[in-house]
């Protein structure tokens, strides 16, 4: 890591309009998908350089957001036309949410990332959309890198496709996307899509064969979100379950696991354990889920400092 007294965060991901309704009729509407990591990581005092397409049609929202994030730098940002990456979100009270994308952004060029990767002390990828970066450039950035890297699986569990709902996909390449990383976040439904089973709900079997699997790949740490329930944090030699503080009344929980990921990195650059960082991002992630929205994420993450 480099010697600044303030380390600078690298942060790959696709810039949002969310559209969200769930079964008790509430709807609303707002930017999101890596701004609730980038709103995580400017609030809590890091440097953070943004890599996305920026649409022409979300630019106006963009600029209006992020107006008093001194921290954020936009050098990574590069314009396209078009309404950019538009997704409705529907939240069943008992099952997965669905997920319809009705327009996505081409793929980032890795260039820019590895021009800039000697000049970064953290490097993380969420993969919001699927459509983030080909496979073939993760790589080059991943082998390039000095930094530690941080993984999202996310999205990659999703079917590529646009205007119907999303199906989970088993994901035979994930081990692909996860090599050479330190750290790699899912959550259960995607564990199960990385072991070839989407259909299944994951069992503690799964999840140890899982692990193993992940740590032959020379991760330093596996972090599972649990919703509710917290985070399962796992290294090599131990494994440990961090539980919500509290139980919390529940307001919107999309980018919840953008808000865990984000607090458990800067805690992980502050020379926390990965049980530590865990801790922390679930602590933040439990706060984040009684707000909406990016702006109210940003303005908790500035009350932690």
């Amino acid at each position: 890591m480099n010697q600044r007294s303030t380390p600078v965060f690298g942060l790959i991901g696709t810039v949002s309009w969310d559209e969200i309704s769930d079964e008790a009729g509430d709807r609303f509407a707002n930017l999101g998908g890596v701004l609730y990591q980038a709103a995580v990581l400017c609030g809590l005092g890091q440097e953070t350089q943004l890599y996305a397409r920026l649409a022409d049609g979300l630019a106006p929202h963009f600029d209006v957001l992020i107006k008093d994030w001194t921290l954020l730098r936009r050098e990574g940002l590069s314009r396209v036309p078009g309404p950019g990456n538009r997704v409705w979100l529907f939240y069943p009270s008992q099952k997965e949410r669905v997920e319809v994308l009705e327009s996505a952004v081409p793929a980032l060029e890795p260039s820019p990332i590895l021009r800039d990767l000697s000049r970064l002390d953290f490097l993380i990828m969420i993969v919001n959309s699927g459509y983030e970066l080909e496979l073939a450039g993760w790589r080059k950035i991943v082998e390039a890198a000095s930094c530690p890297v941080w993984l999202d699986i996310h999205s990659l569990s999703l079917e590529r496709v646009l205007g119907r709902p999303r199906a989970f996909r088993p994901i035979p390449e994930w081990r692909d996307w996860a090599q050479g990383v330190a750290f790699l976040q899912a959550n259960r439904q995607e564990v199960a899509c990385m072991m070839g089973r989407p259909e299944r709900p994951v069992e503690a079997a799964d999840i140890r064969e899982f692990s193993r699997l992940a740590f032959a790949l020379g991760l330093e740490a596996v972090f599972i979100t649990l919703g509710r329930e917290g985070a399962l944090v796992m290294t090599s030699r131990q494994e440990k379950t961090i539980s919500p503080r509290r139980a919390v009344r529940v307001k919107d929980t999309t980018g919840c696991g953008d808000v865990f990921g984000a607090t458990a990195a800067v805690s992980l650059s502050r020379g926390s354990s990965p049980f530590e960082a865990g801790r922390a991002g679930v602590d933040l992630a439990s706060l984040a889920a009684q707000v909406a929205g990016v702006r109210e994420t940003y303005e908790l993450a500035l009350k932690i400092v």
